[in-house]
């Protein structure tokens, strides 16, 4: 069965004019006739009545048609989309973000105004830590990555990278502790003999390979008493107090009680947003999205990141 069947099928029947039908289609009415002839043998079954003044729809044709004029309007459909994709107005876009990212007030106004402007196309997002982002953009399983790396962080050659937004990290401590009512930044080594609570080292996450800098740096390793996937957990662990964290300052937009943050006091605690992708990744909607991250940026009065956003 051909496409073309299909249309001088759907043609005929609500013509009910072989002549009418030709001349509707643009074609000659003898091969309109054979191809109708030939989609009758093939499903075995007559669709039209003919006499040389009617043409009708049998009843197996009536309900021929409403499944041909379906077939064809799924057809125009996908030929849109095809060409909406071509375009990078249409498709599907991969993004994976860090459990603090949502936090920052930008990335959901990000990504409402990519949705507004391209109400055709998809975003698929997923909550992944640094490291698994890297690997799932080396295996293009993900378009682009949200990231928070460490501070030594060197990004690969087959990844490029945007700043975006920027935080510090802050100490999380239980709102009871000698120390939350610090009114001046704390010292890393004030840390020295907490027990920390912590994301898990194997996770890949960039904010635990901060810390250990951090730590290494201000000269001792921190006691490691509690592993959390999750931020929300982190900071209930703390409030039961099991131990103290260090987390970037937007988990304090949290609400979570029993908890107090306090400055750290050293520069090593800016922590920087990333946006990752791959360079050669000429996908349309892709570029689609980085312009609209450069509008996003502009709105934002972040004339720096828009500086930085390739056309």
């Amino acid at each position: 069965m051909e496409f073309r069947q299909l249309r001088y099928f759907v043609a005929v029947a609500e013509e009910l004019s072989f002549s009418a039908a030709a001349r509707r289609l643009h074609v000659s009415q003898p091969p309109l006739s054979l191809q109708i002839k030939a989609l009758e043998e093939e499903l075995g079954s007559v669709l039209l009545e003919r006499t040389k003044r009617h043409v009708a729809l049998t009843e197996a044709g009536a309900l021929f048609l409403e499944q041909a004029r379906a077939v064809l309007r799924h057809m125009d459909r996908a030929g849109e989309v095809v060409r909406l994709a071509s375009r990078g107005l249409a498709g599907e876009l991969r993004l994976a973000f860090t459990a603090s990212v949502p936090m920052f007030d930008a990335f959901p106004r990000l990504i409402h105004r990519f949705r507004s402007a391209h109400p055709q196309a998809r975003a698929d997002l997923a909550h992944m830590s640094t490291g698994q982002q890297l690997r799932a953009l080396s295996d293009k399983t993900i378009d682009v990555g949200f990231l928070r790396p460490s501070l030594l962080f060197c990004a690969p050659a087959s990844v490029a990278t945007l700043p975006l937004w920027s935080d510090r990290l802050a100490a999380v401590l239980p709102d009871h502790h000698p120390l939350a009512q610090a009114a001046q930044p704390l010292p890393l080594t004030a840390l020295k003999d907490e027990p920390f609570i912590l994301f898990p080292r194997g996770l890949g996450c960039g904010l635990f390979e901060h810390v250990m800098v951090l730590t290494s740096r201000a000269g001792y390793a921190p006691r490691l008493v509690q592993e959390a996937r999750e931020g929300a957990t982190i900071l209930g662990l703390v409030a039961a107090g099991m131990g103290i964290s260090i987390l970037p300052e937007t988990y304090a937009r949290s609400g979570v009680p029993g908890v107090a943050y306090r400055t750290i006091d050293t520069p090593d605690a800016a922590s920087q947003l990333l946006l990752a992708y791959r360079p050669d990744d000429d996908a349309p909607l892709l570029r689609r999205f980085l312009d609209t991250v450069r509008e996003s940026a502009l709105a934002e009065n972040a004339s720096t990141i828009a500086a930085s956003v390739p056309a």
